[in-house]
């Protein structure tokens, strides 16, 4: 794909904090065109994701264009957890609970992508950035889902690093781990980890100041007020003022892709058992398995440029904008 062409993109997500950044991202970049956004269950109530998606697409405009599909309301065969603690109950930190008044589209999220899917051979990226619960559905409805799609990016699992829910596991795969195996297997993605998010994404005292002291723009402000709660949760335990953007940085790739800058594919899995283990997710860096190296791994990330084109959203809403200079 050219950089000067558009990439029809349609968007997973369990829309908290740091999924709205992700889709204003893409919703105001030139290079992508969202087709759909579809809602799987995730970081707090379901019926929470759905209008924060909603009040997203509000804040630039887009409510008309782009159609919130509402997806799995539960994993595909467990329990999880919230992750409140982290984004608030409503997931955009403190007491904010939009109630937009847009209605959602009338298909279920799993047969919108398959349907988009089928009508679109090999032009449409799915862009998962929630548990995988509506990809795996999809895929038993597909079962050439794969074929059909141009490309797979997904932010989940934690490569031989420690998780984020437990020190096994990255939520999104801890939240769903038999969806997320049904997917590694099945499916040739490009994976953006847990790892990656907090060696290459992470808005530290400086960034979050230049926001702070930066154009008094509606998305700056959206950014600052939603990151409260994670900025003093993160303070709290890891005694830095810091926010991470693991969703950002899938968006921001595909926007720009010259951002990836080492990548390698290995044989992946992920352990679906309940326990201490649930939801790891297993690299084989040293090629010790006979399993099929399918899985693209997303090792380093060009952060500077990615800091640069996140500040040319909030303050421009023109993520581009640094990329043409």
């Amino acid at each position: 794909m050219s950089v000067d062409s558009t990439r029809k993109v349609l968007i997973d997500t369990d829309t908290a904090g740091d999924d709205t950044q992700a889709l204003l991202l893409a919703l105001t970049a030139d290079r992508i065109d969202v087709t759909g956004v579809t809602i799987c269950a995730g970081n707090v109530a379901f019926d929470r994701q759905v209008e924060n998606a909603k009040r997203t697409l509000e804040l630039v405009g887009a409510e008309n264009d782009v159609t919130v599909y509402e997806g799995a309301r539960t994993p595909l065969q467990k329990d999880h957890e919230f992750a409140d603690e982290i984004h608030g109950e409503g997931g955009l930190g403190g007491d904010r609970f939009p109630d937009t008044g847009i209605e959602s589209g009338d298909q279920f999220a799993v047969d919108y992508i398959v349907e988009q899917a089928r009508e679109n051979p090999g032009e449409i990226t799915l862009a998962a950035i929630a548990p995988l619960t509506n990809l795996a559905l999809a895929y038993k409805k597909e079962p050439a889902l794969d074929e059909l799609l141009d490309a797979v990016w997904i932010m989940g699992g934690n490569v031989n690093c420690l998780g984020n829910v437990t020190p096994a596991a990255e939520y999104n795969f801890w939240a769903d781990p038999d969806a997320a195996k049904i997917v590694l297997r099945n499916f040739d993605v490009t994976l953006f980890d847990w790892g990656l998010t907090v060696r290459d994404t992470d808005f530290g005292p400086e960034t979050l100041e230049t926001i702070e002291s930066g154009p008094d723009t509606q998305l700056a402000e959206f950014y600052l007020d939603i990151t409260t709660q994670v900025r003093e949760f993160n303070h709290e335990t890891t005694g830095r003022d810091m926010v991470t953007q693991p969703d950002s940085a899938v968006i921001g790739a595909l926007i720009e892709p010259a951002l990836i800058e080492e990548a390698q594919t290995y044989a992946t899995d992920v352990d679906e058992r309940d326990g201490l283990t649930r939801g790891y997710t297993w690299v084989d860096e040293n090629g010790n398995t006979d399993t099929e190296p399918r899985t693209r791994v997303v090792e380093s990330f060009d952060t500077d440029r990615f800091e640069r084109m996140f500040l040319d959203m909030l303050f421009e809403e023109r993520p581009e904008a640094s990329l043409e200079q």
